[in-house]
């Protein structure tokens, strides 16, 4: 282990080399501003021993360069110093000193202190390289956690996709969508407390469940190309109290809350509650109706306007704007209009970018 000597007298740097060569490799420097050049390279020190009275710069005034460089901090430091009054000591030690060394020089005792200072910084350096080691494996295991959660969502959204008349790329763009609103609202003054940067990537993670409760509705009701009957369309509307179901009963499964399965639930039972409260499952209205279905909503209905189904031709993104603006405190909350006809050419960009065609 190498520790560096830095004193202005020559006769103190040999006594000190002398006594601690047999068992170190040491360097020596013979002023303030040599030890800091030798500090600065590659390899560094483990231990310095640093007088405090030196001409220029002073051993308080090395240690703390030292401690402000976080290439350095971590070397501990022994004052060697001819004074020997507990204010000396205490003002080192305050400074971040590891021990105070006077003089005359006891070797037992500097040998003892030098040892037991590189045991020390040995420890540390032991602990501290497996936290780094622990905090790495925590992010990859918790980054293939998330990926692992992702894939699940978008398979699970695609399997409800398979069974309708619509694409993946419906989930794609209205997980957009909804991002784009979400992020928008977050200056919004009746959202920006809610609306965190956490909140809105977790609100863009749920969209893509919002239909999952389609798997639930026999295939001659979801399939149909026509219009559907009073009774088949009772059963249409089931999909969300299904799929809101099926969360909940998956999260009895686990001992806490999960935030964007909680999301996920509220977007998949009420997105087609209506502002004006002619919505269903319950008829809901105002801000009954949870933000992250409210938002799914209007996300929802202008996809699907655009979109084309095996019953109709996609709409022109302009017609579908003006019925999204037509439904205005109707259908849809009014401030989440706004700020969908406000960032329109986001959402025809998005709508462009993942067209079913691609």
């Amino acid at each position: 282990m190498t520790i560096l000597l830095v004193d202005d007298d020559p006769s103190n740097l040999d006594i000190l080399s002398r006594l601690l060569q047999p068992y170190y490799e040491v360097l020596a420097a013979p002023s303030g501003e040599r030890a800091l050049e030798i500090v600065a390279r590659e390899k560094k020190p483990e231990l310095i021993l640093l007088d405090v009275l030196m001409p220029n710069m002073n051993g308080y005034d090395v240690l703390a360069i030292l401690r402000k460089d976080p290439a350095t901090q971590n070397i501990p430091v022994i004052f060697v110093t001819g004074m020997d009054s507990s204010e000396d000591e205490k003002c080192g030690l305050k400074l971040g000193a590891a021990d105070y060394i006077t003089k005359p020089y006891r070797p037992p005792i500097i040998l003892a202190r030098v040892h037991a200072q590189l045991e020390l910084k040995r420890a540390r350096d032991w602990m501290r390289n497996q936290n780094a080691y622990l905090e790495a494996e925590v992010a990859r295991r918790m980054h293939d956690i998330q990926l692992t959660q992702d894939i699940t969502i978008k398979v699970l959204a695609e399997l409800a996709e398979t069974r309708d008349n619509e694409t993946g790329n419906h989930i794609r763009r209205t997980q957009e969508y909804v991002h784009i609103l979400a992020a928008r609202l977050q200056s919004h003054p009746r959202f920006s407390d809610y609306l965190t940067d956490e909140v809105v990537e977790l609100l863009a993670k749920s969209a893509p469940l919002h239909d999952i409760g389609k798997v639930g509705i026999p295939d001659h009701i979801l399939l149909k190309p026509g219009k559907l009957t009073v009774e088949e369309w009772t059963i249409m509307k089931t999909h969300s109290l299904l799929g809101a179901q099926a969360i909940e009963r998956a999260l009895r499964h686990v001992d806490r809350r999960i935030d964007f399965l909680d999301m996920a639930k509220q977007c998949v039972h009420f997105h087609h509650e209506k502002w004006d409260g002619s919505g269903y499952p319950e008829g809901r209205k105002g801000d009954d109706i949870p933000l992250p279905a409210r938002l799914m909503a209007l996300a929802d209905v202008f996809d699907a306007l655009i979109s084309r189904r095996v019953y109709k031709l996609p709409m022109p993104v302009e017609q579908a704007q003006d019925i999204i603006a037509a439904e205005r405190g109707r259908h849809f909350d009014p401030d989440i209009v706004d700020v969908f006809l406000a960032g329109f050419t986001e959402f025809v960009a998005v709508a462009r970018q993942y067209n079913d065609e691609e």
